[in-house]
Parts: C-alpha cells; sequence; structure tokens
C-alpha cells in the first residue's frame, strides 16, 4: 500500500505537467507504505520514453532519509502519454524490489491517474494507492 497526502498526490501531478512531453522522475520517502517526504528529481534522459534520475540527486535524497530515519516506498516517475502501467523498459530498470514503482498518467488530461507497482524478476503486482 502507498499513502500520500493530497498536497504530495498534488505534487507528483504538478511535477509530471511541468516536465511533459517528457518523463519526470523522483523519489517517496516515509515508513510503512506512508510516503513523509517527496525528492523531485531531474531526468537526465530527458526524454518522454525513459526517465533516469540525475545521480547526485539521487544520492542527496538518499543520505536526507538516512539522516531523518526515513526509508524509500517508492520511485516515482510520470508517463506523458499512456496509461499508468509499467512498460516493458521500465521492468527491465526495476532494480529496487523493495520498492513501490509510482507511475502518473497524464494520458488524460483532466484526470490525471497515480497507481502504484511492486516489480520483481520481471513480475507486476499492484498496490493499492490511498490519498488522504
Amino acid at each position: 500500500m502507498l499513502e500520500l497526502s493530497r498536497d504530495q498526490a498534488g505534487a507528483l501531478i504538478k511535477h509530471a505537467e511541468e516536465e511533459s512531453p517528457n518523463e519526470c522522475c523522483g523519489l517517496l520517502a516515509g515508513r510503512n507504505g506512508r510516503v513523509e517526504r517527496v525528492y523531485p528529481g531531474t531526468n537526465v534522459d530527458h526524454s518522454p520514453y525513459t526517465y533516469l534520475m540525475d545521480p547526485n540527486e539521487q544520492l542527496a535524497a538518499f543520505k536526507d532519509m538516512e539522516a531523518v530515519g526515513l526509508d524509500l516506498v517508492g520511485i516515482y516517475h510520470s508517463h506523458t502519454h499512456t496509461p499508468a502501467y509499467p512498460s516493458r523498459t521500465d521492468v527491465a530498470k526495476a532494480f529496487y524490489p523493495d520498492s513501490l514503482y509510482v507511475i502518473v498518467s497524464l494520458a488524460r488530461r483532466d484526470a490525471p491517474d497515480i497507481r502504484a507497482f511492486r516489480v520483481a524478476d520481471g513480475q507486476i503486482r499492484e498496490e493499492s494507492v490511498i490519498v488522504r
């Protein structure tokens, strides 16, 4: 399960909209599936099809998480024109099996969609997303 506040969900959607037509990316930190911090990142791929978070931003986020005692809860990115479901590329690049992969879809601009998945050994399992 992934639990986001309304403000956090709004921040993910805003980040996706600002980076469109390219994919956005970032990290979610917290405890027991509840997000406490959002770390927006720079997609160094600058691509509408792939993402790679700036390594320096990723390192800074992990250092901050460690300093405040938070865990990596999720890795998020956007799909600008397709549904919120992991692509073959997403599955191939899923290197953190304990993390949720969160996708923000802008396929319907009037109704952005946020979904979360566990991806391990090529298998995809959807998890609940709760916005409070």
